[in-house]
């Protein structure tokens, strides 16, 4: 951990609509997306009742680019008017991590 450098998450949290026609498909292509965008890191996501992805990124100012990509802009406003009941999005900067692994 001695090279460690902070970074930044995302964190996204929400629940869905009934009717989700189209939103896999979607978060699909957002994902892979996300990954060819400069600064980003990497991505964790899990859905049950509540949906949890939280993407990395490198600095605020490639969160800010990602926000602002044109497709993601679409897909954004296609959530707000058809998939989501409600979300929350939390931006943070990770100081320090660790893991264990068996």
């Amino acid at each position: 951990m001695e090279n460690f450098k902070p970074y930044y998450a995302v964190i996204f949290t929400s629940t869905q609509n009934e009717n989700i026609k189209g939103y896999s498909d979607m978060a699909n292509v957002m994902e892979e997306l996300a990954k060819q965008q400069p600064g980003f890191i990497g991505l964790d996501s899990a859905r049950n009742y509540v949906g949890i992805t939280v993407s990395y990124w490198e600095s605020l100012e490639a969160i800010k680019n990602w926000k602002q990509h044109t497709d993601h802009l679409v897909a954004q406003q296609k959530g707000r008017q058809d998939w989501y009941s409600w979300y929350n999005v939390r931006i943070c900067k990770v100081e320090r991590e660790y893991e264990f692994n068996k």
